[in-house]
């Protein structure tokens, strides 16, 4: 059903939330630091699992797709709360973090790049015969 797509969706909101607390604190920072994008990535991963065990129905598919066309107008009005001169003037914390997300993105992506096959032409043939024996 839609409403367990949704469900699901507010499960990894409040999981990235807390995370995102967790490593404020950690840090020294009193606010959440990346619990938004800590919440996709659990959604992506949640996602994934699921239609690998075949838990993901269409109408689950279809909740969580509904939560996913929302999520760009959600993270652009809460960019439009920050304050980046006062998080700027407040230490390099905001600059260290910046900096150290868009490091580890990077590499993220490098190291994808490495694992997955090297024909991209490859990779394309193989996706296609299996969804096609499914």
């Amino acid at each position: 059903m839609i409403i367990y797509g949704t469900a699901l969706l507010a499960a990894c909101h409040l999981l990235g939330a807390y995370i995102g607390d967790l490593l404020g604190i950690a840090i020294g920072v009193k606010a959440n630091v990346g619990g938004v994008g800590i919440a996709m990535i659990l959604l992506i991963s949640v996602r994934h699992w699921m239609r690998q065990h075949g838990l993901m129905t269409q109408m689950t598919e279809d909740g969580v797709a509904f939560w996913s066309l929302m999520y760009i107008p959600v993270v652009v009005a809460m960019a439009a709360q920050q304050n980046v001169m006062a998080a700027l003037r407040g230490g390099p914390v905001a600059v260290i973090a910046a900096l150290g997300s868009v490091l580890l993105c990077a590499g993220t992506v490098a190291l994808i790049n490495r694992l997955g096959p090297q024909d991209p032409d490859e990779s394309w043939k193989e996706s296609t015969a299996k969804e096609s024996h499914a």
